[in-house]
């Protein structure tokens, strides 16, 4: 069973079109061509009042919405990112869409949205 591919539209590119699947397929589309690897990549802080305030809240417990609103900021910018590069490299499509994280340190977070640029056109 394949999932229905999120369609975004570059930030910059006004009426281009980037599919992004996390499947190997575009469904109702053919891959035409691979183009390589693309990625967007962010790299974020808390803040140190933030995090203070991100801190107390950890302490007593539940979610920690300063967080959860940095990481769903830091990936939504990453996928922008993504689909730039993808772009970039001349295709309309990304493929195998993934996401990653990591520390830095112990302030800073990596995140990187990455997969597969692909061209693709209307299954006939």
């Amino acid at each position: 069973m394949s999932e229905q591919p999120v369609q975004q539209t570059a930030p910059t590119s006004g009426a281009v079109q980037v599919a992004v699947s996390t499947t190997f397929d575009v469904p109702g589309y053919t891959i035409t061509q691979y183009r390589g690897a693309c990625y967007g990549l962010v790299v974020r802080s808390m803040g140190l009042a933030k995090g203070i305030g991100a801190s107390f809240k950890a302490l007593a417990g539940g979610e920690v919405s300063q967080y959860t609103r940095l990481l769903e900021d830091s990936r939504r910018h990453a996928l922008d990112r993504m689909m730039e590069n993808c772009q970039a490299l001349g295709a309309n499509a990304v493929v195998g869409m993934r996401f990653d994280s990591s520390e830095i340190g112990q302030q800073l977070t990596e995140i990187v949205a990455y997969g597969t640029a692909v061209v693709v056109v209307p299954a006939s």
